[in-house]
């Protein structure tokens, strides 16, 4: 029997790409709640894990040849579990290459931008003191529905991200895509986009990776307790 992975997680977008990894590729594991509001992502037995103190992290003790590992950054995590289960990685070699390019256009590209387009429309107004800023809520809001139409694009033309088959490539962009709301954008002239997201979110895998510690939500605009360990500089 496969022994279990160990996921150090929290219930944000970036927490889900793994759960929801987990989830679709059947991946026994067993979840360490690393609460961001109290500051867990700093402790030192985390920072062993995950030196650059961000949630997910996980440790395989069946690593490669057979040896414990520990993995930070989610698209690494991705990458590392679609080649240990040979599952959502494509078929061939330019499989993997258009993969791999949108993993890392979510990496480098929405998964930031939509980050700053939360942060600046929705905490930095309810911080004390308030920081109500129309050029970054402007810039980021911009930015992140710029990157949505390049995703409707991709989709008028193939089902999934990658291609026609369902890839970590989804996984790593549909978290961050599902809170489109709360980013201030705008499905109406994306269809491609709002099929896609029907057609992920009804996954069994991924409701259950998005299940996962769901009541552990918090609104930190209303709880501004954990402020300081969030945007500690």
């Amino acid at each position: 029997m496969t022994a279990p992975i160990d996921l150090y997680f929290w219930p944000t977008p970036n927490g889900w790409k793994i759960s929801i990894a987990l989830e679709e590729m059947g991946l026994p594991y067993t979840t360490h709640l690393v609460n961001i509001g109290n500051g867990d992502q700093f402790a030192p037995e985390f920072l062993a894990i995950s030196p650059n103190n961000k949630m997910p992290a996980i440790a395989d003790p069946d690593g490669p040849d057979g040896t414990p590992i520990s993995i930070f950054e989610s698209g690494a995590i991705l990458q590392y579990l679609a080649r240990k289960t040979g599952q959502f990685y494509g078929e061939t070699e330019r499989d993997r290459i258009a993969v791999d390019q949108w993993l890392m256009w979510q990496m480098g590209g929405l998964g930031p931008m939509a980050g700053q387009a939360h942060h600046f429309l929705k905490y930095a107004p309810a911080m004390d003191p308030p920081n109500d800023l129309p050029y970054a809520k402007d810039r980021y809001r911009a930015e992140t529905a710029r990157l949505y139409g390049v995703m409707d694009r991709q989709l008028a033309n193939h089902e999934f991200l990658a291609g026609d088959f369902f890839s970590i490539a989804d996984i790593a962009c549909w978290g961050w895509a599902s809170l489109w709301e709360g980013q201030e954008q705008s499905l109406d002239d994306k269809p491609r986009l709002a099929r896609w997201l029907d057609t992920v979110s009804a996954r069994p895998g991924v409701q259950r990776g998005r299940a996962l510690h769901a009541e552990l939500r918090s609104d930190f605009r209303k709880d501004r307790s954990g402020h300081g360990h969030l945007f500690k500089r």
